[in-house]
């Protein structure tokens, strides 16, 4: 079993702990206060265990000329990629106000560091974990930077090889062991066929020593349901209060109904996947008495008659006898009384029977 790590203070991941649920916010508000806090109270009344945004310092993030490209798609709010970038983007003051505010609603806040001065300043605001973006898990500088801060590590993988996954590893692991991979495929949205869930098994073979997650960009709720069904010990999707919304990620997000049944069906896959030991179980009784089979007389068998594979048969009988599996140990074992056609073979009319203990 994966090791567990404490992501969030007494929210601990991996092993046999819940899953842990991110609502990505990212830059779904609209640039808008009012609208960031509504989806955090969205986040938390779904059930989402953290509500997580997107915080960048552009001029660290963006070269001069990146921000300066004329940005003419319908998704812009500017003239300009940098005049859009900052109207998407909160200021300090505005995070912490949105992280006191998730804190008296209760729910977990982080954001992603999409440069090295904002994981300075996530510090500084003391988020529990930091979220490494797939434009950043092959950046090993950021990567080094940012584990030596010491708080724990949520690693997407879009874009990435597993050669690169290996070295983000040898990387991270021995500054900080309190860090999970998440396998991602960036594209929004998401295809079915190029969301490759098999990559979580391969993880966890690859490093068995840390949990393994999963950040959709799919439509829908099935591909996130399946992957913890395959063991993912975090999941994050994207959310929206309406898709319809200008932005290139409110399509592969969720809306507040989408989210809730998607928390709601990670729960009870959860509880479904249940224990590897199988066995007749209690709630099983009813329809085990019911239904349940038994061995009975093909024929009529005298007293003394030393039973044949040809004089039994299996039916729902009444009483219970012998179950089906024992016919087998019947055969060759000597009979005390005689037994009518159709009659129930039970302990009391077979000599010296042992009855064997089922493991």
């Amino acid at each position: 079993m994966p090791r567990e790590i404490e992501l969030c203070p007494g929210r601990r991941v991996g092993g046999d702990q819940p899953c842990f649920i991110i609502a990505e916010i990212g830059q779904n508000h609209q640039g808008d206060l009012d609208i960031a806090k509504r989806m955090i109270r969205m986040a938390k009344e779904c059930g989402a265990d953290c509500a997580k945004f997107q915080k960048s310092e552009l001029e660290y993030k963006f070269n001069k000329k990146a921000l300066e490209r004329p940005y003419t798609s319908k998704h812009s709010w500017g003239k300009t990629y940098g005049e859009h970038k900052r109207h998407l983007e909160f200021s300090h003051d505005q995070y912490r106000e949105l992280k006191k505010y998730a804190e008296e609603i209760g729910i977990f806040f982080t954001a992603s560091g999409m440069d090295e001065m904002a994981v300075e300043f996530l510090h500084e605001l003391d988020v529990p974990f930091f979220k490494v973006g797939s434009g950043d898990t092959n950046n090993f500088p950021y990567l080094e930077k940012t584990a030596k801060k010491g708080r724990p590590m949520v690693i997407s993988s879009g874009m990435q090889s597993m050669n690169t996954m290996h070295q983000v590893y040898q990387i991270v692991k021995p500054i900080n062991p309190n860090f999970c991979f998440l396998q991602c495929t960036s594209a929004y949205p998401l295809q079915p066929e190029d969301v490759n869930l098999r990559v979580i098994s391969a993880y966890q073979s690859a490093f068995p020593d840390i949990p393994i997650g999963y950040s959709g960009h799919e439509t829908g709720i099935a591909i996130s349901v399946a992957a913890v069904a395959m063991g993912a010990k975090v999941v994050e999707r994207h959310v929206t209060l309406d898709k319809t919304w200008k932005g290139s990620d409110h399509q592969a997000s969720l809306e507040p109904d989408e989210l809730a049944e998607l928390v709601k069906a990670i729960r009870t896959v959860e509880k479904a996947m249940g224990s590897p030991v199988k066995q007749l179980l209690p709630c099983e009784m009813a329809c085990n008495e019911k239904l349940g089979k038994s061995v009975v007389a093909k024929v009529a068998i005298p007293e003394g008659a030393v039973l044949t594979l040809d004089m039994l048969t299996v039916k729902v009988g009444e009483p219970k006898g012998f179950p089906p599996e024992s016919i087998f140990d019947l055969v060759g074992q000597k009979v005390k009384k005689s037994i009518e056609e159709d009659e129930t073979i039970t302990e009391q009319v077979v000599e010296n029977h042992v009855k064997k203990v089922k493991c």
